[in-house]
């Protein structure tokens, strides 16, 4: 159906053309009798308008000037293809005009036989608009003249139009860029446009008030949007794209603050970078932010005021990574056909609603992906999400008020590790609820400055079943360092079950304060504590099994603080190296179930001379720090074979 679109699409476009040169006296002269195009070249000087032929493939073979008081028409579905080289591109003159009339089923391309970058000049545009540079200025490219009083002036219409592997080199200063657009004024209309695979900029204004609405920048290896000049026009609907090392910006500004608008700008790097760059006293008002995966999300190169900088009504933040959801739909740019998916597979920002993950995409944690009040992150079922191993910027948070759900099953539970899963890559989870702790009410957390606790004994943070964890730990500073998960003032109406944390830089799991409960945790050389609780927690832990294989860990649990006596059953801790199984400091205890404890040295370690009377298992208080009551039956996990799972 969609071919039989584009065919009766052509053969419209063809009639109506036909008959439009027919009675057109101005064009261009290579044409037969019947106003048909007849030389399928583009090359020096358009001295009167021209329409091209949509059933052909033009080549670019030098320069292709439109003149002044000419118009240059491109009918949907043409193609030119540039030879190579740096004379090669397009230019339409002060004065001139051109009219690209793509659609979405059958846009205009132009780009070289490989579309490698940096193979030709691109498109460029003069026009009469104001520029700083003042009446008259001469262009880098070609020594062209441009820049006037005509704010309003027009250079014509752009619709659906693609090009690729623009950007060659001038000299070793300068580069042409996809599209160019020096001095143009407002008067032009310029929509739906993709800029792909170039070595210099996707697009850059030299002043004028021109506006561009549906932007798509794929792999431009400088900037993806560059202006200076005192560009004064807007950008509506851009979506950026860096999935190859190397380039400069998302954005790049450079001189005086013409003050441009950018609406729903999102711009997603997998190679980290800097999206945005203000030069001298360059600015913008930009709303609709989101950025992704990069390092620096505003860099003020010359130190310019930030308040030239307005970012959803307030001054720029370089300390704010914008990593908010997309404003903006990908589906808009379904007409590109790019082989990009609109990067859907990066994980990082904020949830503010109910946002559902898809078992069928392999996700990336690219940095913080924070779950807010009242927003809730559901991961099905067989879900696979690959930390970047980038230390305490990759973790997951849910904060006060927001919720997770984690529906992993036996045969398919979810994964969260760094590639190599090494200790310390990433930061593992955080959840933060309203539950009491002996911190008191709003509790910062060690962790990202978080707020937690309250008095909501029963808060329900969501559920977690079937987890495996690999990797966590990162070090935050000399004192303190993520674990696998971390639950802040967690209630007991939050369900966790079955968990597997493995190769943890610090603790596997560790409670401070709350409720919460959790049945079946699989703890595999973990560095720190396997378990770890503070501030009171006062839940239960139902069937776990701790294993250490190598000598670097701390404790099998570890204890902390006031008392709040949780309820450990059927607790089996093996190790094949010496060390201490369990340790708790100041008041801290436990009543304790079936507990194996075996190839530790010492079982019980109370660190500050805390009462042993705190520590009850198997209904006695513990009378010496040697008793031998920690022989019980081992947990079985024989049928965890879900613990061996990995991405």
């Amino acid at each position: 159906m969609k071919n039989l679109r584009k065919l009766s699409a052509f053969f419209a476009i063809s009639a109506s053309l036909f008959l439009a040169s027919c009675d057109s006296d101005d064009n261009f002269d290579n044409s037969t009798d019947d106003g048909v195009e007849s030389d399928f070249t583009l090359n020096g000087n358009q001295d009167s308008s021209r329409v091209l032929d949509p059933s052909q493939s033009y080549s670019l073979e030098g320069t292709y000037t439109v003149k002044s008081g000419t118009k240059l028409t491109i009918p949907a579905g043409v193609v030119i293809v540039s030879e190579t080289g740096t004379d090669k591109y397009i230019v339409v003159e002060k004065g001139a005009e051109i009219d690209i009339q793509g659609t979405f089923d059958l846009p205009v391309i132009m780009r070289t036989q490989n579309s490698n970058p940096g193979e030709w000049g691109g498109l460029v545009l003069l026009g009469e608009a104001v520029t700083t540079e003042g009446v008259d200025a001469i262009a880098e490219v070609g020594g062209l003249i441009y820049g006037g009083t005509n704010n309003s002036d027009s250079s014509g219409n752009i619709n659906y139009l693609i090009i690729k592997g623009a950007g060659a080199q001038i000299n070793s200063e300068s580069q042409y860029n996809g599209l160019t657009l020096y001095a143009v004024g407002s008067g032009t209309t310029i929509n739906n446009i993709a800029l792909m695979d170039g070595a210099d900029d996707g697009v850059e204004f030299f002043g004028g008030t021109v506006s561009i609405t549906n932007l798509y920048s794929e792999n431009n290896e400088d900037d993806s949007v560059d202006w200076t000049e005192g560009w004064s026009g807007s950008i509506t609907n851009t979506y950026v794209v860096h999935s190859n090392d190397g380039f400069s910006t998302a954005i790049e500004a450079d001189g005086d603050n013409g003050n441009p608008t950018i609406t729903n700008f999102t711009a997603v790097s997998t190679a980290g970078g800097t999206a945005l760059q203000f030069k001298k006293m360059s600015g913008a008002t930009i709303t609709g932010l989101s950025l992704t995966g990069y390092e620096t999300s505003i860099d003020m190169k010359d130190d310019g005021p930030l308040s030239n900088v307005q970012i959803e009504g307030q001054d720029g933040d370089p300390f704010n990574g914008y990593t908010t959801t997309s404003s903006v739909d990908f589906a808009l740019f379904d007409w590109v056909n790019s082989n990009q998916t609109g990067n859907a597979s990066l994980l990082q920002g904020v949830v503010t609603e109910t946002v559902t993950l898809n078992a069928s995409v392999a996700y990336t944690l690219t940095s913080s992906y924070i779950v807010q009040d009242g927003g809730k992150l559901i991961i099905p079922a067989g879900t696979k999400i690959t930390a970047n191993a980038a230390g305490t910027s990759v973790y997951i948070a849910v904060l006060k008020g927001g919720q997770i759900e984690i529906n992993g099953t036996a045969t398919n539970p979810v994964i969260m590790s760094s590639a190599s899963a090494t200790p310390g890559d990433w930061g593992g989870l955080t959840i933060c609820g309203d539950a009491p702790t002996t911190e008191g009410l709003n509790a910062t957390a060690e962790i990202g400055g978080f707020i937690y606790g309250g008095n909501n004994a029963s808060d329900d943070s969501g559920s977690i079943n079937y987890l495996v964890m690999l990797g966590t730990g990162a070090q935050i500073n000399s004192e303190s360092q993520y674990n696998g998960i971390s639950f802040y003032a967690v209630g007991s109406e939050t369900e966790v079950n079955n968990i597997a944390i493995i190769n943890g830089a610090d603790d596997g799991v560790e409670f401070f304060g709350g409720t919460v409960n959790a049945t079946n945790l699989y703890l595999e050389n973990n560095e720190d504590d396997a378990v770890d609780w503070t501030e009171g927690w006062s839940g239960i832990l139902n069937n776990t099994y701790i294993s250490h294989t190598n000598g670097n860990f701390s404790t099998a649990l570890e204890a902390d603080g006031d008392n709040g006596n949780p309820t450990i059953n059927n607790f089996t801790a093996i190790t094949t190296d010496p060390g201490t199984a369990l340790q708790f400091k100041k008041m801290s205890g436990a009543t304790m179930t079936n507990v194996l404890l075996s190839g530790y040295d010492v079982n019980v370690d109370m660190k500050d001379d805390g009462p042993l009377a705190n520590i009850i298992v198997d209904g006695t208080p513990l009378i010496s720090e040697d008793d031998n009551v920690f022989n019980g039956t081992a947990v079985d996990i024989s049928g965890w074979a879900w613990i061996m799972s990995r991405l």
